[in-house]
């Protein structure tokens, strides 16, 4: 590798590092605020870290440590994670379409990174897939959105036994932030989204009194999404 290539590979990771800089502001603090959730559910902090590091899903951990809070089964939170991470597959066939010249390692290893916000940064920055050393620049941004939410979590999971249990119980507010946060920019494009959830919402409510709370998030989830596929198809003819 010559001292030109070495430079290029440089720069692509400065670049992936400044681009994705904002991710890691962002992932920080609810990172914390899930650790913190997970410690206060019952969850230890070598396991709370290793779901981070093995899961690495902001929503589903935050739904997961909930449900383990509740003393759902694992079978229920396997579905439900399942179900609210399928978009995970199309976003990462849409990502590959866009690194399709590159190897099947790289593929391979950029796609596993992908999240909600890896996956909207790296498709601003479509032109670096066409640039030499350009899995770099990518692999740049998935790395320290990675590290930075692993990290996050660890903290979180540390201050869960020292800041007072009034205060961590607070936080719990963060995970329903955290979906309305995800919520809301859906629906401000497509207003049937409202429709969808509050369907969703009412089925869980309906149904989790007979099958369980965790049961009831899969069956509200599926049967939400289920809706949806008519109401959007509608919405767009």
């Amino acid at each position: 590798m010559g001292l030109g290539e070495k430079q290029v590979i440089k720069m692509q990771i400065r670049d992936g590092f400044i681009a994705g800089s904002p991710i890691v502001v962002g992932y920080l603090p609810i990172a914390i605020a899930y650790g913190v959730l997970a410690k206060q559910a019952g969850m230890t902090l070598m396991e709370l870290t290793g779901m981070s590091l093995l899961v690495y899903a902001g929503a589903a951990q935050f739904m997961g440590a909930g449900m383990i809070g509740l003393g759902v089964s694992a079978l229920e939170i396997i579905i439900a994670t399942f179900v609210l991470n399928f978009r995970h597959f199309v976003m990462s066939l849409s990502f590959i379409n866009q690194i399709k010249q590159y190897a099947m390692k790289w593929k391979f290893g950029l796609s596993l990174g992908l999240t909600d916000e890896t996956f909207s940064v790296s498709s601003i920055y479509k032109k670096q897939g066409n640039q030499a050393y350009g899995y770099f620049f990518y692999g740049t941004i998935m790395l320290t959105s990675y590290l930075s939410w692993v990290l996050g979590s660890f903290l979180g999971g540390v201050l869960g036994d020292i800041i007072p249990q009034n205060l961590s119980q607070s936080m719990g507010v963060a995970l329903y932030a955290m979906f309305i946060g995800l919520l809301i920019p859906s629906i401000r494009k497509y207003k049937r989204i409202a429709v969808i959830s509050i369907a969703a919402m009412l089925i869980n409510y309906i149904v989790s009194p007979y099958i369980g709370d965790g049961w009831g998030i899969v069956v509200g989830t599926v049967l939400g999404a289920s809706i949806g596929i008519f109401l959007l198809e509608e919405e767009k003819l």
